[in-house]
């Protein structure tokens, strides 16, 4: 198994379709994407973001579920794809400390990863089949380089071209 990055959630354009963005945390640092359903994007997004609802949604109902029945996730395993749909695991352990493995759609396992504060990770077979080792992402430009564009942008003129 390969421990994951949950990089982010976006719209593929050409679908127009949420996908969840994972990426292996060692090298080769593999890459991939999962289309995923907009409920599960938005509660994906609201946990990579740390916000908090009022009130608790499927989520983290069902994290609190398992923690009043003196369960914990241990760790999410996105195992496999077949025909286009991938397949996850939810790795829980009771009080007697045994493991006990709970089938989920890998949207869903992974907004309970992030509840959880749990670790995601990919089987090898996996990686192999949809991972692709993209080049490294560039850092950002700090603020200052940012704020210098902003400030050209914004008193730019006609004259300055001539």
């Amino acid at each position: 198994m390969k421990s994951l990055s949950i990089r982010g959630v976006r719209i593929d354009r050409m679908a127009g379709t949420p996908v969840v963005m994972l990426r292996e945390d060692e090298a080769p640092r593999r890459a991939f994407e999962i289309y995923i359903g907009a409920p599960e994007a938005a509660a994906i997004k609201t946990a990579l973001d740390g916000d908090q609802t009022p009130r608790p949604l499927t989520h983290e109902l069902f994290v609190n579920t398992l923690e009043q029945l003196s369960y914990a996730i241990v760790r999410v395993v996105l195992t496999r794809v077949t025909a286009g749909t991938y397949f996850a695991d939810l790795v829980l352990v009771g009080e007697t400390g045994e493991e006990s493995i709970v089938s989920s759609r890998p949207s869903d396992a992974i907004a309970i990863a992030l509840r959880a504060s749990c670790p995601v990770f990919a089987s090898e077979e996996l990686l192999e089949m949809v991972g692709e080792v993209l080049e490294e992402e560039e850092s950002a430009p700090n603020d200052e380089i940012l704020d210098e564009f902003r400030d050209f942008i914004e008193n730019i003129s006609p004259d300055d071209f001539q």
